[in-house]
């Protein structure tokens, strides 16, 4: 015994306590009047029924509230029923099956003792009046009571799981706390609600509570009804539309008809048997179309699997054409169709020889070439002559604008309306394995959330591991090992370092005079000719003429805009022609202003005479090289710099190292170095509206600075680049031969160079190269003392003119 039995215990409702095995039960919940049975697990339950079942005594069953495995007293309900045990069952595994006979209502005042069992006390929980002084039915009851039994009998008539038997005995009940009890313990709730139901002492309220509870149990299976019938018409027309087709089919066969779904899935089949595909991709459509014949003609998937299956089996997957290794032809082709471009037209012609030379073509692997230089020089069309002349099929997509990764690799067949991504669309446009496949415009890809393209490019242009493409979609590796990939880029600073590793980078520099002269000869005015109806020789446009409209209106390096100049002269000749006015049949430098009016170009941007503070350098753009001039002006102040022209953050801190230069050696420029101190300072370099920046400025900003505080003039017929550092060095940059375009379009002859750059020079075409007179320097100093008025003595440049 734990406590003894407290006195106001005791008199509580005036009845006496009950002193009973306790039984603590899981899940479930015991009610008076009514049978339940129970299967026992715990020892100490089995220790219990033991002792009450040799005795032929009751038991008091409570239910616990939490999931303690060793329930205390504060783990179980207080409210449980008094039950005694009407069969007992041992099993072989040690349990036992009990049928309960519940009896009344009862509340644990007192817990007596826990081990080997729990005893408890307990008492009768009073419960109130049910019948009135004559022993009827008080009226609201009986109202009460037959609302809950039209309630029971709807939800009989709905859910399986409640007998008929249920609902008779419910019938033959008079009581309203027996009939709660009985329809509490049937329908399916849980714990909680069971549980509050035997709390409920007051008949009536446990009346109106079981009222509600069967309401919204009828709501739920009424909802539960409606679904399943829905359902259940949809089974029966699938079942039913099966069952149609399945005639028709058998009809169609008796007659002799063919079915059209069989049909095509015969068709498919054949085929796949025709094809020579890989075993892997053999194997998978096999498998899709084993999925498509065993499917309706009508399901969903029939739609998305054939798809599936009509670009596996119109990729060309072993299908190839043979290469012309004929490297005379090849050089003919290449010369047939551009001028010049000797670098990219060897490559090709190594690659051929090659080839030629060994046994096994697999070994050889294809090269990946980047043809990168300003718009208009020749790098799309040069990748068809190149097709041309090995005698494959050209293939070309545009990359500018691309954000998306499964551009490339394609989305997964999960989504719907899913495709294959852009290279496999184009192998298959191609019909063979080995075009030459053109990706135009590389370094314009973009980056954002749905991926990065330039990430999913890197197993396409590697030749270790573009054998086996994954698309998203084919979900199979297809073979883009034979295939000979072209980029272009107009500068390679946007394109990836990791996929610029990949590639071989052939620098398209752009074109001189002379040679956008050979090039309108050859390829433009015969081309014009032929596109306007011209006869050879009705026009006749002399060097000179040329040379007019490529200095005074056209300001680039390719010749794109040469070609449209060339055929508006064309379309004014032709014009001529058919309003019976008179043509001169020659164009010279004078009649190109009639044809194309007032010249867009000057020629030259030069100053027409030496300033101070006012440097010229060169630039290398996307559209190629051009001429940057850089200014400067200084006025009375407190030493604040200004700069203006859109400068970009590193031109903005060559800035600020040319000033430090320029401070530090102020003496030796004979610069008074207080001047800084009351002096504001405004760089500019015009053409504010185009963004600038990059460090190769360097030198053109320290000159235009010493020029403006030391008051000497610079040399504007001296053209210059390099970046400099803090002590004076100079440093090597990029773009020298699109720079040194730029100064030759300008009429520039000396242009500045770092020395390290001397290795550069190679690069730049030869006729160029006898043009210009590189002068290499290797500190500021020296090319300070070449570009300032009265330099100083004792200058250690050198000198090349190639």
């Amino acid at each position: 015994m734990l406590d003894s039995i407290p006195d106001e215990l005791k008199k509580t409702g005036g009845g006496s306590l009950i002193e009973s095995p306790l039984l603590i039960i899981k899940d479930a919940v015991v009610f008076p009047k009514i049978m339940t049975p129970l299967l026992v697990v715990q020892p100490i339950d089995l220790e219990t029924i033991d002792a009450v079942y040799g005795n032929n005594s009751d038991l008091i069953i409570v239910t616990q509230q939490t999931g303690a495995d060793i329930p205390t007293p504060d783990d179980v309900y207080k409210i449980g029923v008094r039950a005694s045990i009407v069969r007992m069952l041992k099993l072989p595994d040690g349990t036992a099956n009990l049928l309960l006979q519940g009896h009344e209502r009862v509340k644990i005042v007192n817990w007596l003792q826990t081990d080997p069992y729990h005893i408890v006390q307990a008492k009768q929980v009073e419960a109130g009046l049910e019948t009135d002084g004559a022993g009827e039915l008080a009226l609201s009851i009986e109202a009460q009571m037959r609302a809950v039994m039209a309630l029971f009998e709807k939800c009989a008539q709905l859910h399986p799981h409640i007998p008929e038997d249920a609902l008779i005995a419910a019938n033959n009940i008079d009581s309203p706390g027996w009939l709660s009890d009985l329809i509490a313990s049937i329908l399916d709730l849980n714990v909680a609600v069971r549980q509050e139901i035997l709390e409920i002492t007051e008949p009536l309220l446990r009346l109106q509570r079981i009222t509600t509870v069967l309401a919204r149990e009828l709501d739920v299976l009424e909802l539960e009804d409606r679904i399943q019938n829905q359902v259940q018409q949809e089974v029966d027309k699938s079942q039913r539309d099966f069952f149609l087709r399945e005639q028709i089919r058998v009809m169609q066969t008796e007659l002799g008809e063919t079915d059209g779904f069989q049909l095509e899935i015969n068709e498919l089949r054949a085929q796949i048997s025709a094809l020579n595909l890989p075993q892997e991709t053999r194997q998978k459509a096999a498998k899709e179309l084993s999925r498509l014949a065993a499917m309706p003609p009508l399901a969903p998937e029939v739609g998305i699997i054939r798809t599936y299956l009509d670009w596996l089996l119109d990729l060309p997957w072993t299908e190839a054409t043979a290469d012309n290794l004929d490297i005379n032809h090849a050089e003919q082709v290449l010369n047939q169709g551009h001028y010049g471009l000797q670098r990219v037209k060897e490559r090709i012609l190594e690659y051929m020889a090659v080839r030629a030379h060994i046994d096994d073509p697999r070994k050889l692997r294809s090269p990946v070439l980047c043809f990168v230089g300003p718009p208009g020089t020749g790098k799309t069309s040069l990748g068809k002559s190149i097709a041309e002349a090995l005698g494959r099929k050209f293939v070309r997509i545009s990359l500018g604008g691309i954000r998306d990764e499964a551009e490339i690799r394609g989305h997964r067949r999960t989504y719907i309306g899913a495709m294959p991504g852009r290279i496999i669309q184009t192998m298959k446009r191609a019909g063979v394995i080995n075009p030459l496949f053109m990706l135009d415009e590389i370094d314009k890809l973009g980056i954002d959330y749905r991926g990065d393209p330039t990430a999913a490019l890197l197993e396409v242009l590697d030749p270790e591991q573009n054998n086996s493409f994954s698309d998203h979609y084919l979900d199979l590796p297809y073979d883009l090992s034979q295939t000979l990939f072209v980029t272009t880029a107009n500068m390679v600073d946007t394109i990836p370092l990791p996929l610029l590793d990949r590639m071989e980078v052939i620098d398209f520099a752009g074109y001189i005079d002379q040679e956008k002269i050979a090039i309108a000869k050859q390829f433009l005015i015969p081309r014009h000719f032929e596109e306007h109806g011209l006869a050879a020789g009705s026009l006749v446009f002399t060097d000179a003429a040329l040379q007019r409209i490529v200095r005074s209106y056209t300001y680039e390096s390719g010749v794109r805009n040469l070609d449209r100049e060339l055929g508006r002269i064309c379309r004014k000749a032709v014009r001529k022609l058919e309003q019976g006015r008179r043509l001169a049949r020659t164009v010279t430098p004078q009649s190109v202003e009639r044809f194309l009016g007032p010249p867009k170009n000057i020629d030259s941007f030069l100053e027409k005479e030496d300033e101070i503070g006012v440097a010229t350098g060169l630039a290398w753009t996307s559209g190629g090289g051009d001429v940057l001039f850089v200014e400067v002006s200084l006025f009375e102040g407190k030493g604040a710099l200004t700069l203006t022209g859109q400068l970009g953050d590193v031109m903005q801190e060559s800035v600020q190292a040319a000033l430090s230069y320029t401070k530090s050696h102020a003496r030796q420029y004979d610069i008074d170095p207080a001047v800084f101190e009351n002096t504001d300072i405004h760089l500019h370099v015009p053409e504010g509206a185009i963004p600038k920046d990059g460090p190769s400025a360097g030198v053109t900003m320290a000159a235009a600075l010493v020029s403006a505080f030391s008051e000497r003039k610079i040399n504007r017929k001296m053209a210059m680049t390099g970046e400099i550092s803090l002590r004076g060095n100079m440093l090597p940059v990029g773009g020298l031969q699109a720079k040194a375009m730029a100064a030759y379009r300008l009429k520039i002859k000396d242009v500045i160079i770092p020395r390290q750059n001397k290795k550069d020079l190679a690069e730049i075409p030869k006729p160029l190269r006898r043009r210009l007179n590189f002068i290499l320097v290797e500190t500021l100093d020296e090319a300070l003392n070449l570009v300032l008025s009265d330099p100083a003595p004792n200058s250690d440049a050198e000198q090349t003119t190639a």
